[in-house]
């Protein structure tokens, strides 16, 4: 890998299709049925310390993102029921279907679906994404307490009951997801928000294996998120306990529950800082000039370096600058993104943060004329992507590779490596019109195409 990244991250930028051009590939581009994932357990992540999972318990279960801190831990008790409210889009029912299977199997809850007429613990309601995002701009899909549908939402959301740092029980909660969006966007909002709604209510950046972490890195529940789950449901914890309460019973339910938890450490993952968390935030933040968050993400590299995280967090900081700056600054975008490989790598080897930085790096060398460099880094990013379960990542990477072997002459083996890559785009990308314009832009890379 490491001599492969070094030729791309010396490739040039391709130049992209003239608009006419790539409506003329577009409208040309047929697509096979839609692929979706079976449901079946992804593969199993890297556990950590049972000291370092009591302290990553503690910290979820007791602040809010906000760093505003819970007086006590509350969970649903007894069973749990979900309902889906009003017209959903037809993959929701059978990826929350699998999702319970997983709960009920991996965090041994008690939860199924709602009786017809009955009241659910937990409502689902799809709506328009303009809609959800007039009310909460940055938030692709969220979960309130004590509400059972977006009616009720309007009615009560500036009221106590509706904030999570005032809840003592958890009775109800409602969880608000887009109905316009890919397959697999309203599957993500169902397991990070269902999880939220279930247990922990933070998120946490140092967490390397879990949708606990708002680096998206992750996008389907992991095994590491399960043992959390499965821990807050334990039977020695209950709603109304205080943090030195909890942390009292943890040792015996961590110790059940992380068999094959890493060996004890000397010292514990360091909380992300104040300045850190603003400078990425705002790296990321929608429709900010990329000048602008090219800078901000320096400046969480900046701040990674010198608190010495050589994890996700300097790997995710990098990734930031990387397709932050590729319009602005395409050869420090560049090295960036290949140094986030080399830091994911090194703190985790071949998982999905890998294959994620993998992506530019095997599309600059296809441009370049070195498609051999594109199937050695695409084929080492394949089975994270695939074991993740990430339709959009598997996709592109699938697409890259059937370039890379179209650009060597194996041109039957490309053919059916594009179309596969079609059909797992058409659940990570949604629409036909956007993943026709995806397959097309991704062919533009090949030199002289």
């Amino acid at each position: 890998m490491a001599a492969a990244l070094v030729v791309a991250s010396c490739a040039p930028v391709a130049s992209p299709l003239t608009d006419a051009a790539l409506e003329a590939e577009v409208a040309a581009i047929t697509l096979p049925a839609m692929k979706r994932f079976d449901g079946g357990l992804p593969r199993p992540v890297p556990m950590p310390s049972n000291a370092q999972l009591t302290q990553d318990f503690l910290d979820l279960s007791f602040q809010l993102e906000s760093g505003r801190v819970l007086p006590v831990f509350t969970r649903f008790e007894g069973p749990v029921t979900v309902a889906v409210l009003g017209d959903a889009p037809d993959t929701l029912a059978t990826d929350l279907d699998d999702l319970l299977v997983r709960l009920r199997r991996e965090a041994g809850i008690d939860i199924s679906r709602a009786q017809e007429g009955r009241a659910a613990s937990i409502t689902i309601e799809a709506l328009p994404r303009r809609e959800l995002q007039g009310l909460v701009p940055q938030a692709a899909c969220f979960v309130v307490p004590n509400v059972e549908n977006w009616k009720d939402y309007l009615s009560k959301r500036r009221a106590r009951s509706t904030d999570w740092g005032a809840l003592t029980a958890r009775t109800r909660a409602a969880v608000f997801l887009p109905s316009d969006v890919s397959p697999q966007e309203i599957r993500d909002c169902l397991h990070e928000e269902i999880a939220q709604a279930l247990g922990p209510l933070n998120d946490l950046y140092r967490l390397p294996f879990s949708v606990f972490n708002d680096d998206n890195l992750h996008t389907i529940l992991t095994s590491y998120d399960m043992a959390i789950l499965r821990m807050t449901y334990d039977r020695r914890l209950a709603t109304g306990m205080d943090a030195e309460q909890v942390e009292t019973v943890l040792p015996e339910i961590v110790a059940r529950v992380n068999k094959r938890g890493a060996p004890e450490q000397d010292q514990l993952a360091s909380d992300s800082s104040e300045a850190w968390k603003r400078a990425l935030n705002r790296s990321l933040q929608p429709g900010l000039p990329a000048r602008l968050r090219a800078s901000a993400a320096a400046r969480a590299i900046d701040l990674a370096r010198a608190a010495e995280w050589n994890d996700t967090r300097l790997g995710y900081s990098l990734l930031s600058f990387g397709r932050a700056a590729l319009g602005v600054q395409p050869e420090s975008a560049i090295a960036a993104i290949v140094e986030a490989a080399f830091v994911f790598r090194d703190a985790y080897g071949e998982e999905v943060h890998t294959a994620h930085a993998i992506v530019q790096p095997a599309a600059f060398a296809l441009t370049s004329g070195k498609p051999d460099v594109t199937l050695r880094l695409v084929e080492g990013a394949l089975p994270a992507a695939q074991k993740g379960q990430n339709a959009a990542l598997l996709s592109t990477l699938l697409l890259l590779r059937a370039e890379a072997l179209e650009e060597t002459g194996r041109v039957s083996e490309a053919r059916a490596v594009r179309e596969e890559g079609k059909a797992w785009a058409l659940y990570g990308f949604g629409s036909a019109a956007e993943v026709r314009r995806h397959v097309a832009e991704v062919a533009a890379l090949r030199p002289g195409v």
